[in-house]
């Protein structure tokens, strides 16, 4: 895992229990994978990528 993907981890507030696991259905592990998608769609937007922007957005039930 990189440093940028435990960043947007801690963001969301994403812990591991006792055992090492994590809880994916957790609200915080559901903000983590958005926090994901919109760094995505930031280098969509970088890049002119609208179709692919949106696409993306649609396929992950993303909004604006």
């Amino acid at each position: 895992m990189n440093e940028r993907i435990k960043k947007l981890a801690d963001q969301a507030g994403y812990t591991k229990d006792m055992f090492g696991i994590g809880h994916w259905d957790m609200p915080e592990c559901q903000k983590f994978a958005e926090l994901i998608v919109r760094e995505c769609l930031d280098i969509g937007y970088k890049h002119k990528a609208y179709a692919l922007m949106g696409e993306i957005m649609e396929h992950f039930g993303v909004e604006e």
